[in-house]
């Protein structure tokens, strides 16, 4: 479980949902107080705007339906702010983001990547097909076969 705190609110990551959890005045008074989760699969993008000297940085997820405007320049962190998706940091709290950030990207990545497909176990027709093959090319006996087919078709 990664868990970061920011300026606007905290992040939790339990390697399948990204919790961000707003608490107190603040909270209240601008996004809202309370939860919000995301399955990893929601997220279809991660905005990343590193801490200067100066000013705060935010991390932003970006979700399938979601409203995404971009912002003038200069306002991109008080927009950040007020969104429900995001979370700003300070320059002392962006190392920890940057760990949250590694993890979201690999379990992002995860999620879509292509699934392997699993080999189909060979059916018993085709089984059976071998061992005549085996048997007429005499790497088997009557014998052998009667025996390997018996136990292909469950009477052994």
């Amino acid at each position: 479980m990664i868990e970061v705190k920011g300026k606007t609110g905290q992040i939790q990551f339990d390697g399948q949902y990204v919790t961000i959890i707003r608490k107190g005045f603040l909270a209240r008074s601008i996004v809202g107080k309370g939860e919000k989760r995301l399955h990893i699969s929601q997220i279809a993008s991660v905005q990343w705007k590193p801490a200067g000297a100066v000013v705060n940085g935010f991390i932003q997820f970006g979700i399938p339906g979601g409203v995404e405007r971009r912002s003038k320049f200069g306002s991109q962190t008080q927009d950040a702010i007020k969104d429900e998706n995001s979370v700003v940091f300070t320059k002392q709290q962006m190392p920890a983001f940057e760990e949250l950030r590694k993890a979201l990207d690999a379990a992002i990545a995860q999620q879509h990547a292509p699934q392997q497909p699993t080999a189909a176990a060979p059916s018993v027709a085709d089984e059976l097909t071998k061992l005549g093959q085996l048997l007429q090319q005499g790497i088997l006996t009557q014998a052998e076969f009667e025996q390997q087919k018996a136990h292909l078709l469950g009477g052994q």
